[in-house]
C-alpha cells in the first residue's frame, strides 16, 4: 500500500450510499434552480435513484428538502434545501473530492463550493 505524499491530503474512506446523499443534498444548495434534469446531468444517474434519495435517504439525516412548485405541470419545479439536519455542510464541501472518487465522477463535473 502506498503512502500519500506529504502535500496530499490521506484518502478518507466513505459509503457509495451516503455519498450519493450528500452529493444530492450539496447539489440542492449550490444549484441556482436544482430541479431533476438538472442533477442527472451532473450525476449521470437515473432520474429514480436521485428522486429516492430526496424522498428516501435524505429525511433520514433530518434533512428537509422543498419541491417548490412552478407552472401548471407536477414537474415543473425545483427543489429547495431547507435544513441540512444532520449533515455537515463544511465537511461536505471539504472532501468534494473524496465523494465524487467514491461516487466515480469526475470532480470538475461537481460544481466547486461558493467562496
Amino acid at each position: 500500500m502506498t503512502q500519500p505524499s506529504m502535500n496530499e491530503p490521506p484518502r478518507v474512506d466513505l459509503n457509495p450510499t451516503i455519498c450519493r446523499r450528500l452529493l444530492i443534498a450539496y447539489l440542492i444548495a449550490r444549484l441556482p434552480r436544482p430541479n431533476n434534469p438538472a442533477l442527472e446531468e451532473i450525476t449521470g444517474w437515473p432520474r429514480r435513484t436521485i428522486q429516492d434519495v430526496i424522498a428516501k435517504g435524505l429525511p433520514g439525516h433530518g434533512t428537509q428538502v422543498e419541491f417548490v412548485q412552478q407552472g401548471v405541470r407536477n414537474n415543473d419545479g425545483y427543489y429547495a434545501l431547507q435544513d441540512w439536519g444532520s449533515i455537515d455542510k463544511g465537511w461536505v464541501c471539504q472532501h468534494l473530492a473524496d465523494i465524487a472518487r467514491v461516487l466515480e465522477l469526475a470532480p470538475e463535473q461537481i460544481p466547486s463550493p461558493e467562496k
